[in-house]
């Protein structure tokens, strides 16, 4: 039996009642940090944003917000790209030296006149018609019918070589290039491929050639007068080229 007096104001030693230096530390206080004395929670962090805008990356995952805290504004329409009718690299659209304008095909030039591409025609049949009459000299009697008609059957030849060659170049004969036209695919306005440019040569010279003279360039031509809306002769229908200009 205990023989301890509760009214006595003194405790036994090692009573029930812990001691006040080991009771446990304050909620929320860290283990092994010192409890604030006056019971404020510790200061948070420092902001990652000198501003007090949080994070400069604060805004939607894998995009950069700003440093304030808002979205920059979007750029104003159209920023960023080239005028009207320009390539936005500085070159024209079909990887040509040619300007663009109102063509028959988004993009591509204006078609070429009649007159410039009468000239241009005239003007390659000269060049031919003096080197066919060079290289038959020698061999037919220029001063007869029969000498005549060998020269003209090397002009047909010669041009059906000089514009296949030329044309699946660049696009352009010589005559072209002196009254500023040139032959382009109607798809798309670029130079004519080889098959396409040896295609309309063969058009243009072989039935000539082969039964119907210079009566063949009257009728191919005039089928391009009352074509609409591209203007092309036979020999274009069968390449799928249009003539158009380079001013």
């Amino acid at each position: 039996m205990s023989t301890h007096d509760p009214s006595s104001g003194s405790e036994p030693e090692g009573g029930d009642r812990p001691s006040f230096d080991k009771q446990p530390p304050p909620s929320g206080t860290p283990s092994g940090a010192p409890a604030d004395p006056y019971g404020s929670p510790p200061p948070p962090p420092p902001s990652a944003d000198p501003y007090g805008g949080g994070s400069p990356y604060n805004g939607a995952p894998g995009a950069h917000g700003s440093p304030y805290g808002s979205a920059p504004p979007p750029p104003p329409p159209g920023y960023g790209q080239a005028p009207y009718g320009q390539s936005p690299y500085g070159q024209a659209p079909y990887g040509g030296p040619y300007d663009v304008g109102s063509g028959p095909v988004p993009g591509m030039p204006p078609l070429g006149g009649w007159g410039a591409r009468i000239g241009a025609r005239v003007i390659d049949y000269l060049i031919v018609q003096v080197v066919a009459v060079v290289i038959a000299a020698p061999f037919a009697d220029l001063g007869s019918r029969n000498g005549w008609l060998s020269a003209l059957w090397v002009t047909y030849v010669l041009f059906l070589i000089y514009d296949g060659v030329m044309l699946s170049r660049d696009g352009q004969t010589v005559g072209k290039k002196l009254t500023k036209v040139r032959v382009a695919m109607l798809v798309d306005g670029s130079p004519p491929t080889a098959a396409a440019a040896w295609s309309r040569a063969a058009t243009f010279a072989a039935p000539a050639l082969i039964c119907c003279g210079q009566l063949w360039w009257v009728v191919d031509g005039l089928f391009g007068v009352f074509d609409k809306p591209y203007r092309q002769a036979i020999h274009d229908k069968a390449a799928k080229t249009v003539v158009v200009s380079t001013v």
